[in-house]
């Protein structure tokens, strides 16, 4: 049963985040709709309110603790303890090995991975005392490896294990934690992949399409669908797994 819970969507002002957290309040979740930017979250927060949902904006930097900290506390007394957490935020800053800067890589890690961390950290105390929880992590199809994101693969990749030591860690406490990898997604993050390789995102999204057997890219309602599964009370069984949602088979 979902009513009077809430969950934590983070990177959720656009594509996947913002496509989760309207999949959650249709669920029945009381959403935190959490990015860097406050306004664009508050946007996405009011678009679920006028269709009948309950939603709050929080503008939080998942990197810095204190943020962390203070927007966790803000959640749990507007909206309730959050029991469901999706870290979703992400960056790119692609990069050939031999030019990618000491920056790149860590600005990469600092949200991916320092950002799981810091958010789970504070609302696995809600979860545990609710004893029931669920945490879903953004991985990637890119966690095996692609050229040009050493940085990004690494960080995706370090999520499946964070995301497998969750699941042994918080079992117990009747918590669930499972990471969803997308293949190609259609979104403002894919455009700027386009952007930067000098090719139209028309041509971009044709040529991802031919290599996918289902024959589409995906879309953010794809994996908001996958992750709502895996916030359910019905998948209570299922932890510490990562499912490749891309469109055919991805070991």
């Amino acid at each position: 049963m979902t009513q009077n819970r809430t969950a934590v969507v983070t990177g959720a002002a656009r594509g996947i985040g913002a496509a989760t957290a309207r999949r959650l309040s249709r669920d029945g979740y009381a959403v935190a709709v959490v990015d860097l930017d406050e306004a664009a979250s508050e946007v996405v927060a009011a678009s679920i309110r006028e269709a009948g949902g309950s939603a709050v904006g929080v503008g939080v930097d998942v990197s810095d603790a204190e943020q962390v900290e203070a927007g966790v506390a803000r959640i749990a007394d507007e909206l309730g303890p959050p029991v469901v957490l999706v870290n979703n935020a992400g960056i790119i800053r692609d990069n050939l090995i031999f030019r990618m800067t000491e920056s790149d890589w860590d600005s990469v890690m600092n949200v991916h991975l320092r950002g799981a961390f810091l958010m789970t950290r504070a609302c696995q105390a809600h979860m545990t005392a609710e004893k029931f929880g669920r945490i879903v992590n953004l991985s990637s199809s890119s966690a095996q490896g692609n050229r040009g994101q050493a940085n990004y693969s690494a960080a995706k990749a370090g999520l499946q294990g964070f995301t497998k030591t969750l699941a042994i860690e918080l079992g117990k406490f009747g918590v669930t934690a499972n990471a969803v990898a997308p293949g190609f997604i259609q979104t403002d993050m894919t455009a700027a992949t386009a952007e930067r390789m000098g090719v139209s995102f028309e041509d971009f999204l044709a040529g991802a399409a031919k290599q996918t057997p289902v024959g589409r890219v995906g879309q953010p309602e794809d994996i908001a669908a996958t992750i709502s599964f895996l916030c359910s009370q019905e998948a209570g069984f299922v932890s510490g797994q990562v499912i490749y949602v891309a469109g055919g088979p991805l070991d």
